[in-house]
């Protein structure tokens, strides 16, 4: 038990583990990856001990990449950007509630990314309603970088389509991907 007199719904999943290997858990749609993904892939990295990044698939929408195309491109870009940490960290794909996924894959961190109190005020409503749900899974944000910030798979995906150079918004590989898919 936390030694405090915090109430049980405070308390409610904490266990104290030292030395406890920490798996977080980033769902997004990734559809693509951007620089500003991997700027909170590795802030997760720096907490966590293993990352699961968790490519939600909506049978209702029609991404640009498939969910294996997304797959590939998340590891071709970890691969480039982080060989070392590459080990750490796995893709897979739900669709179901993240916290369901998150407890199947045991994952006890749930990482969202904020670039700004837009975001803020979205993943606080979800945070509560997920450890509502979950209280053994918590909630980690994590700011995005400066250069980060501005950074959307949605702007990026039109600007792209409209021919823009979007090189200094994702990975090599996924800027390749993205040309190729509008020349096709």
């Amino acid at each position: 038990m936390l030694p405090c007199d915090c109430p049980q719904t405070v308390t409610q999943g904490f266990e104290m583990e030292t030395g406890a290997m920490t798996t977080a858990f980033y769902p997004g749609s990734f559809d693509p990856m951007t620089n500003g993904h991997l700027d909170v892939l590795v802030q997760a990295l720096n907490v966590a001990s293993a990352v699961i990044v968790a490519i939600g698939v909506h049978p209702g929408k029609t991404p640009l990449f498939s969910f294996e195309e997304r797959a590939a491109l998340i590891a071709q870009s970890l691969k480039e950007f982080l060989p070392e940490r590459a080990a750490d960290i796995s893709v897979v794909s739900f669709d179901n509630l993240v916290v369901d996924a998150a407890r199947k894959h045991g994952a006890s961190l749930l990482v969202r990314g904020l670039r700004d109190g837009t975001d803020l005020d979205y993943e606080m409503q979800m945070a509560g309603m997920n450890r509502q749900m979950a209280p053994d899974i918590q909630t980690l944000f994590l700011p995005a970088g400066t250069a980060s910030r501005p950074i959307t798979a949605t702007l990026v995906r039109q600007i792209a389509a409209m021919g823009g150079d979007v090189s200094a918004f994702v990975p090599k590989a996924v800027h390749a991907a993205l040309n190729a898919k509008r020349k096709s």
